[in-house]
């Protein structure tokens, strides 16, 4: 860290995304009302000097002039008081079309530039990447082979216990998120959902039962027991009908 708050780990001095800039005497009183003033510091790296933000202050104009100029400008987007603010950097063609190009964003008084959608990916990608290898070079440490029982897996031996053991001891625990993360989120997925509502679906059509269907066997069955139910029907004869008597 520098004199002006500038943190940069070594080796990304030219990528913004391992950049972090703070002022100490504006935490304190950091809120809605100044948060603008603050991104505008000349010792923060990520403010363009010159944008139409610059522009406006510098001529002492209504801030509500920025809608009636086109170029670079920085608006706050989102704020939840008293630790997160979030600034648009974007570009204004006509007062409703503006181009997205960054975003940052304040917490506790630090300022950081939020990842764009590649990078991400890439270092999900990257870091599946490694893992895996990781988990093929583990494997193969307990694998054998023996002439007569062929390739098999020895997971008895010492010295793969042992790498087990170092393996556990040296995997770091996985801290726990606090509420205020778990809020963020269910909030941020909140604005998601609102902006691109899920796809209605279709009801689907649940198929009417079809007849069961007789085997050749079944159908045998049922042709002689119809046959000895006719036969039975002719060998029963209707009882001789009575004659009246004359008397």
């Amino acid at each position: 860290m520098n004199r002006l708050g500038i943190t940069a780990p070594s080796g990304v001095a030219d990528n913004t995304l391992g950049l972090s800039w703070h002022d100490s005497t504006w935490i304190p009183i950091l809120n809605t009302t100044n948060v603008m003033e603050y991104f505008s510091q000349a010792s923060n790296p990520f403010f363009d000097r010159t944008c139409n933000n610059e522009i406006v202050k510098m001529q002492r104009l209504n801030p509500d002039q920025l809608l009636n100029m086109s170029g670079l400008e920085y608006a706050l987007l989102h704020v939840q008081e008293p630790i997160l603010y979030v600034i648009r950097k974007q570009h204004r063609h006509s007062p409703q079309q503006v181009t997205p190009l960054a975003e940052y964003y304040i917490i506790a008084g630090i300022v950081y530039q939020a990842p764009d959608l590649a990078s991400v990916l890439n270092s999900r990608l990257l870091s599946a990447v490694y893992h895996i290898q990781s988990s093929f070079e583990e494997a193969f440490n307990f694998s054998r082979y023996h002439p007569s029982k062929g390739y098999y897996w020895d997971f008895k031996s010492q010295k793969g216990a042992e790498k087990i053991k170092t393996v556990e001891k040296e995997k770091p625990k996985e801290e726990s998120s606090s509420l205020f993360q778990r809020q963020r989120v269910d909030m941020l997925l909140g604005e998601l959902i609102k902006k691109f509502p899920l796809p209605a679906i279709p009801s689907q059509v649940k198929p009417t039962n079809p007849a069961p269907v007789k085997t050749e066997a079944e159908n045998g069955v049922q042709e002689n027991k119809e046959k000895v139910e006719v036969k039975q029907e002719a060998k029963v004869k209707p009882p001789p009908e009575k004659k009246p008597r004359l008397n």
